[in-house]
């Protein structure tokens, strides 16, 4: 039975107010690598086409080029500011002894550097691409409490960090008052909103890969990523991106949607961001919505007894 078409869903990020489309765009590798301006005004307005009002980028993409290209984009689109959710992100800024990490000096100049490239007064998220074990977390924590207050972003989050050091930030600011005690019950069942990137492990399950073929206006012909290919392409992988290939075509769909179907239903998350180089990407990813509805418990259990990605949790003894 065919599903009926599907409209863009709004999820909230976590229990915030914050409302970001299912699906999201990243400009990490794109823009500044693979497209200019023109291409990304294109790009983008695809996008808002198809519901989309959640855009992501860092200040290392293309070191900052990114951000620029964005910016000036949504400039001359002449969207409204308030339509959107943008996020960027703060670790790597320059080659200095300062440009990285998470120091109080380096979040704050970064994302002063950040709103200066987008062009922008504020940035909604702003996340610690990676957590700075040189830097004393509370200086972090503050760092960010001050961006805050100063309103240059709305939101903050964290990026591959573990759930130990997002407990401990956490810890931090309890101590520091800089969460009210009244409202702590509330915040001791606050969920974590999720916003994964790289649905398709940059290409590898859309099926065009195998060890020995990569297209030459694929993100792995790009010099600078030939490493990430080297760690993506190898056997165990192409095996069950093979293995899961017949539940894709069982269900009538393109792999490459199945595995953002795949993110996007988890209720854990709260936005699946999407890359792409071509309108024509972007269309066939925002048919996910129509996938969605396909991924039944029964269908989930099949591709995790291929892909065995599923946490387990810890044995516990009497």
């Amino acid at each position: 039975m065919k599903i009926p078409d599907q409209v863009m869903q709004y999820n909230k990020l976590g229990k915030s107010g914050l409302k970001v489309s299912q699906l999201s765009y990243g400009a990490w590798v794109t823009f500044g690598n693979q497209l200019d301006v023109k291409d990304a005004k294109s790009i983008l307005q695809c996008c808002r086409d198809h519901g989309v009002n959640f855009f992501d980028n860092a200040e290392v993409y293309a070191n900052g080029r990114a951000e620029e290209i964005m910016g000036q984009a949504i400039k001359e689109l002449g969207w409204k500011r308030t339509d959107l959710v943008i996020s960027t992100k703060i670790f790597w800024g320059g080659p200095g002894p300062n440009d990285k990490g998470l120091s109080r000096k380096h979040i704050v100049e970064g994302t002063k550097n950040s709103l200066k490239r987008l062009d922008m007064e504020y940035v909604d998220v702003l996340y610690c691409h990676r957590p700075d074990i040189g830097t004393p977390i509370e200086e972090t924590v503050r760092a960010m409490n001050h961006v805050i207050d100063k309103g240059w972003a709305y939101y903050w989050g964290t990026s591959e960090w573990s759930a130990q050091q997002i407990t401990e930030a956490w810890g931090v600011a309890e101590r520091l008052d800089l969460v009210e005690s009244e409202y702590l019950p509330l915040y001791a069942n606050y969920g974590l909103g999720l916003t994964t990137w790289s649905p398709l492990a940059s290409g590898v399950l859309t099926g065009k890969y195998n060890s020995g073929n990569i297209p030459p206006d694929s993100r792995f012909a790009l010099d600078n990523y030939k490493n990430l290919a080297n760690r993506s392409l190898v056997d165990d992988v192409l095996r069950k991106v093979n293995g899961v290939k017949p539940i894709a075509d069982e269900l009538g769909v393109p792999l490459s949607q199945l595995a953002i179907a795949w993110c996007a239903s988890n209720p854990n998350i709260s936005s699946v961001i999407t890359g792409a180089t071509k309108e024509a990407q972007i269309q066939e990813n925002m048919k996910t919505i129509n996938a969605i509805p396909l991924l039944t418990p029964a269908v989930v259990e099949k591709i995790e007894a291929i892909v065995q990605t599923k946490p387990k949790r810890p044995d516990s003894y009497r």
